[in-house]
Order: C-alpha cells, then structure tokens, then sequence
C-alpha cells in the first residue's frame, strides 16, 4: 500500500465503520450526535463563530488539526477536533458542512476527489508540479462546496529508505544511483506496491531498479524499517515526514526525477461554513510558516518523546508568532 493508500481504508469498510465510530475530539462530540446543519462558521448560536476541524487518525493529521484549531480559537473561534479514521468518512462530512476545516494533501486529496467524480478508470489528474496539482484540486473541489486554500512549503510525499550502510558500501544517495548501480533489491512495503504507478512499477519504468520483490511489511511500519535495518530487505517504502528512520539506521534517497506527486499540506474549507477570508488569512499564516522539517520536528515529538499533539502544536504556535 502506498501513502497515499495508507492515510485512508477502503470504501466498504468506511461504510461499515461509520455507524459505529465514536469521534475523539477536542471537546467534541460524535457527528451523529450533532445537528444536521454543520457546525458552521457562518452560522450556529455562538453568532457563527464555531468550527470543527476534522481529519485523519494519525501522528501528523493529529498535530496538523491541533494546529488549525488552536491557530482559529485564537482568532476567536469556538473550536473542536473530530477524528476520523479515512478520507472515505471525513471528506463526506466537509461536503456536508459538519466538518469545516480539514488539513490536507494535495495531490491525494486530487486523485481522490478525480475518482469520486470521474471514477477510478479515469486518467491521473495529480502530478509533481504543485500549481498544476492544486488547479486540478480545485476544479474537482469547488463544485461540492468545497475552497481549497494555497500550498506551502511542507510537503509529505512517499519516499524509499535504505540502511546507512548500503548507501555509503554501494555509494547512493538518489534513486538514480540505485537504478544505474544494477542492484536488485527486496523492497518492504504494502502488499499493493506491485499494481501502484508510484510504487514498484515507477521505480523500475522511472528509474530502472531491479525489484527481486515486495515484502509485503506495509508503509513505514515498524517491521518493514526493522526488516531493512536487520538485513532482510534492502529498501522500505515510507514518507519524507518520517520522524523515526535515524532510529533504523536508515537514509532516504531522493526522488531526483520527481516520480512522487505533490502532496503538499494545505487547508481545504467547506465554502459555506468556513468561507470567512479571516479564516483563510489565518490558516495561511500557518501555510507559509510550516516546513517539511518542521513536520519532522513535530512528528518526532509526538512519535518518539511521547509528547500530546495538543502540546506540541501549542508550542509551536507560540514560537513561531502565530498566537495573539
């Protein structure tokens, strides 16, 4: 499975989940709990001042929510954090309005609104050129009430790690190096690496690395970076905000020929709630401040010192001048 794959679970199983799933939140509630008509920036008792700010269930959509919420409740919103487990029960809720503001990818967040419109056939509409990314995103996303606010800098895109030891025995530092170095190696990584463009097939079409095959270990897991650092596998599929490699003894290579897609954080809106331009200035803020490092930090905070994203996401708020 690749990133893009591992933020998310199958359609089937989100409609199995979803009449069952309790939201953790901020102070929030279960969304079957909560009106049908949104939270609503524009709207509610409070004089539309609250916002819900949903997401995904991992370290980094954690964090990212935290951000946003405590970023907005600064700027005098009433704000909440309902967590759900796949884009397939969370982007549903933005459409509808009960969820206002969501941290996303943008390249992911493209293919998946291009599968949901255009069926999962239709051709690719993401790339590794950012604007062009985020122009496509947003064909897709206006017409179901949905704003798309700009990129930055931070970006969180599949990557390949190999052991210290065989990037400085055989000289690697790209992928490049790695095709024209003739080695074969096992790779570790989702079982589905071998149908995905961006997986097995792109590194041997893109840049001509011998796959002996796939440890079928998933993305970034531990396993899968325990099997490169034991001497198992000779690479592991994992992303470019991976707090943890140092701890396998494990280096990236880099996409030198731009095979990943330009998954860059951005806030996406429903239009109508949370169409404020107060809020798109202060998430923007946010935007322009965070850096790919910066998520590094951050995830390494929360994955290796065990510090709550709450905390962590307030920290940084402060040090970077984002608060009052």
């Amino acid at each position: 499975m690749t990133a893009r794959n591992a933020r998310k679970i199958t359609a089937a199983a989100a409609a199995g989940a979803a009449t069952a799933l309790i939201l953790t939140a901020c102070g929030g509630e279960s969304l079957e709990e909560r009106d049908g008509g949104g939270s609503g920036g524009s709207g509610g008792e409070d004089g539309g001042r609250s916002l819900t700010v949903g997401g995904a269930d991992f370290t980094e959509a954690r964090i990212m929510a935290e951000l946003y919420a405590q970023l907005l409740r600064d700027r005098g919103y009433d704000t909440s954090i309902e967590t759900l487990e796949s884009r397939e029960l969370y982007e549903p809720e933005l459409e509808r309005g009960r969820i206002d503001v969501v941290p996303e990818y943008a390249a992911t967040l493209a293919e998946f609104l291009n599968d949901q419109v255009n069926g999962t056939e239709a051709p690719g509409v993401a790339s590794a050129d950012v604007d062009d990314t985020v122009a496509a995103l947003r064909d897709l996303a206006e017409p179901r009430g949905l704003t798309v606010l700009d990129p930055g800098e931070a970006v969180d895109q599949n990557a390949f790690a190999v052991h210290e030891d065989f990037a400085a025995e055989h000289d690697l530092s790209t992928l490049s190096d790695l095709g024209a170095s003739g080695l074969s190696v096992t790779l570790a990584a989702g079982d589905d690496c071998p149908e995905r463009p961006f997986c097995q097939p792109g590194l041997e079409e893109t840049y001509g690395i011998e796959i002996d095959g796939v440890d079928p270990l998933g993305v970034g897991t531990v396993n899968a970076k325990r099997a490169v650092q034991n001497g198992e596998d000779e690479m592991v599929l994992v992303t470019t905000t991976d707090a943890t490699l140092e701890e396998y003894d494990l280096v990236l290579l880099e996409d030198d020929r731009n095979l990943q897609q330009a998954d860059n954080l951005l806030p996406v809106v429903n239009t109508e709630s949370a169409g404020d331009p107060e809020i798109a200035q202060a998430l923007d803020e946010l935007t322009q401040t965070l850096t790919t490092d910066d998520l590094i930090e951050l995830n390494r905070q929360v994955d290796l010192e065990r510090r709550k994203a709450r905390d962590v996401a307030a920290e940084y708020l402060e040090e970077h001048g984002l608060l009052g």
